[in-house]
């Protein structure tokens, strides 16, 4: 039998239902055979209708060779996530074109209430054994999935009795203030019983250049250059009962990632025949902003996890959980962030720093049933979510309100039937969403009006089927079809710090942008696999009626929320070979296309930028081991030019619209080397960016408040590793 699309690439033995207790103490190989998000109990990746990825240990790992950048990995790996920031901010990546939910052993990062684009750096990549990643919306995980759900799942205990793993790492670009450092410290146990791992990691990282040697520079919303970061992770687990049948677990993880200021950003300039004939991309020279503080990434989390495999004939899962997330972001002085209305000159402007806020508590309760009323391979899952989610904004120097205190409340009850028949599987549930979002008053910033708005509370109520089939025709081929709903806030924070005076609403009961986000995926898809190969591709498309996009204000250059209905289509092919038993390689190919609307009743006619839909790529590797002791990887991340021209008349008054937007595709190889030595460790090199090529991010190419940035150049990378 064979797997659900790109799962085919991370899994390869026949995969079976586990229990928790059994998941507990299995080996990495079984857990490749199974996921939890969108199931809470372990389930067989082969009996998910719909397209899975599962990123192993040993694809994080040869990542962390080449980079520390917590979003690459997704980038290399996942088809429809697009290219990686390379920054502390993960804004312009999405998932099939939309903003995905990021969970850490699932607690979810961040706020949908007030989407910052930094919850992808969330903690040492060094504590995580594995990452499931549901292609496409899904409310299975609750609120933020409309892209779909990115697990982080921590690493277990594997080796019986006491291990200490001590890794230390120095990459450099070969300029004196490029080098970059880090240690990680792990120490785990496992007992007949119980079980626990420890782990902290401490990260210096230089400042980063580009092909042509130039500083990359500082990214506005927070740059990994010229950072450090501190990782703390706990956890440990107990299980007893019968059989042992049941388990206790807990766990704390707190991450800092912050600047060290000893940089300011020089804006680069795009080009113009006048005023920037020869153009230069962001840079940065030493020195700092009097009076600002550094950019910084706070995640504190604690959860505790119950689970009983044998609870009325059925497995038990209650998780609760509590975290709270800080981010504060680099010093501007944009228009909107002064004091006074106009904006005073240049010399004159203040700078100030925004701070995003963020604190959750939930409770999950699980609960799945196998051969419901005694119906052989009927199983049902079942469960409740309740979720409190707070969140606001300021202008961190100056103390002001940019967006208000708002409070997120949830309750959801789910349930959902599977019933596997020979050699189709069936699948259908449903969830309701029954939140209240409250929102306090406020008054805007000068660049505003000072404009006050009044507070309020909205209701968010949704019933969000899903239903699929998975039909294995033969062990070697299988289709799936599959009708999911992802519910979601479209980032509130934006239209709420957007209100002025001449806006028609000042109310939040009346404002449009408030409304919940519902989108609607319809994906079919075919898995082969063979001895020596295997094979996955599924075509999709997912619609939003009040769907969310982004587009830059022509007068602030900063990012507006635009609402309105968007369609979203696209094609992923995910593969691999083993040739023999020293040469494997992989293939991954994602095409995607998005239609959104030039005005309310246009119809769906104007394609969606590079800030939403991520161009073409392809993604490949060869992997060569000539022994148990070295093996190599070559990689390749190709993504392709893309040209929206398109010019759109209203036919009712003969306005003319314009689209357009320009972006070209870059090749980059990287190279990643492994050699154990035995009685030493294990040392391993890593060359990002093997060619040394120069090019400007996708997401940068589109003009922006100084966005103009260049990507990493060559990188070079050695890890040691000693395990004892």
């Amino acid at each position: 039998m064979i797997k659900p699309l790109s799962a085919a690439i991370s899994t390869a033995l026949f995969a079976c239902v586990i229990s928790p207790a059994m998941a507990q103490n299995a080996t990495p190989t079984d857990l490749d055979q199974v996921i939890v998000t969108g199931s809470r109990t372990p389930i067989s990746i082969e009996k998910v209708p719909g397209a899975v990825t599962v990123v192993n240990q040993e694809q994080v790992q040869r990542t962390l060779n080449l980079t520390e950048d917590a979003t690459a990995v997704l980038a290399r790996m996942v088809p429809g996530y697009s290219e990686s920031s390379q920054a502390m901010s993960n804004s312009g990546e999405t998932l099939r074109g939309r903003v995905a939910l990021r969970l850490f052993d699932g607690v979810p990062q961040g706020s949908p209430l007030r989407e910052g684009s930094r919850n992808g750096t969330f903690t040492d990549m060094g504590v995580i054994g594995r990452i499931e990643v549901i292609n496409g919306p899904s409310a299975a995980e609750g609120i933020g999935g409309a892209g779909g759900v990115i697990n982080y799942l921590s690493k277990n205990p594997e080796v019986e009795g006491h291990q200490t793993t001590v890794s230390t790492r120095y990459g450099t670009q070969f300029k004196d203030d490029s080098g970059q450092s880090k240690i990680g410290i792990t120490h785990t146990f496992k007992g007949d019983a119980a079980d626990f791992l420890i782990s902290g990691a401490y990260i210096d990282r230089g400042i980063a250049y580009d092909g042509d040697g130039r500083r990359v520079g500082l990214n506005t919303s927070g740059s990994l250059s010229d950072s450090y970061s501190k990782n703390l992770f706990l956890k440990g687990g107990y299980n007893f009962g019968e059989g042992q049948m049941q388990r206790i677990q807990a766990s704390y993880s707190n991450f800092h990632i912050g600047g060290k200021h000893n940089y300011i950003p020089v804006e680069g300039c795009r080009y113009d025949a006048v005023e920037c004939p020869i153009p230069s991309t962001n840079t940065a020279e030493k020195g700092s902003i009097a009076g600002s503080l550094a950019e910084f990434n706070d995640f504190e989390q604690f959860a505790a996890k119950y689970t009983h495999a044998d609870f009325f004939g059925g497995d038990l899962s209650v998780d609760l959980y509590w975290a709270k997330q800080a981010m504060r972001y680099v010093p501007e002085n944009g228009a909107d962030r002064q004091l006074v209305k106009p904006a005073p000159p240049e010399a004159d402007r203040i700078w100030d720093q925004s701070e995003i806020n963020s604190e959750k508590k939930g409770l999950r309760v699980a609960y799945a049933y196998g051969d419901l009323f005694a119906v052989e391979g009927l199983r049902l899952r079942t469960g409740l979510d309740l979720v409190e989610d707070t969140a606001e904004q300021r202008l961190a120097l100056t103390d002001r309100v940019w967006v208000p205190p708002m409070k997120y409340t949830s309750l959801a009850p789910y349930a959902q039937l599977s019933w596997d028949i020979g050699p189709v599987t069936l699948d259908a549930g449903i969830r309701r969403e029954d939140g209240e979002l409250e929102i306090d008053g406020y008054t805007t910033t000068a660049y505003r009006d000072f404009t006050p708005v009044q507070g309020g509370k909205l209701d968010y109520k949704a019933n969000l089927p899903n239903f699929g089939a998975i039909w294995r025709i033969t062990d070697a081929w299988s289709v799936f079809a599959s009708y999911s709903e992802g519910f979601g806030i479209a980032n509130v924070g934006i239209p709420l710090r957007n209100i002025q005076a001449n806006s028609p609403c000042k109310a939040v009961a009346c404002i449009a942008d408030l409304q919940p986000l519902i989108t609607k995926n319809k994906e079919v898809g075919f898995n082969w696999r063979g001895e020596q190969a295997q094979v996955g591709i599924s075509g999709y498309r997912s619609t939003s009626e009040f769907g969310s996009s982004l587009t830059v204000d022509k007068v602030t250059e900063d990012f507006i929320l635009t609402r309105a209905p968007t369609r979203i289509e696209g094609i992923e092919m995910n593969s691999a070979w083993t040739f023999n038993d020293q040469w494997k390689a992989t293939l991954l190919y994602s095409r995607i296309r998005g239609q959104t609307q030039y005005y309310d009743g246009s119809g769906l006619n104007k394609e969606m930028g590079i800030l939403d839909i991520s161009p073409d790529k392809v993604n490949a590797s060869l992997t060569w081991t000539p022994n148990d002791r070295f093996d190599a990887t070559l990689g390749v991340s190709r993504t392709f030019s893309r040209d929206l021209r398109e010019t759109f008349v209203n036919p009712s008054n003969g306005a003319v619209y314009r689209n357009d937007e320009d972006t070209y595709g870059y090749a980059l190889w990287d190279l990643s080397m492994n050699y154990d030595t035995g009685t030493y460790g294990k040392l391993s090199l890593g060359i990002e960016n093997l060619l040394d090529k120069q090019y400007v991010l996708t997401w940068s190419q589109l003009p922006g408040w100084q966005n103009f940035f260049s990507g990493r150049g060559r990188m070079v990378s050695l890890t040691h590793t000693f395990t004892f």
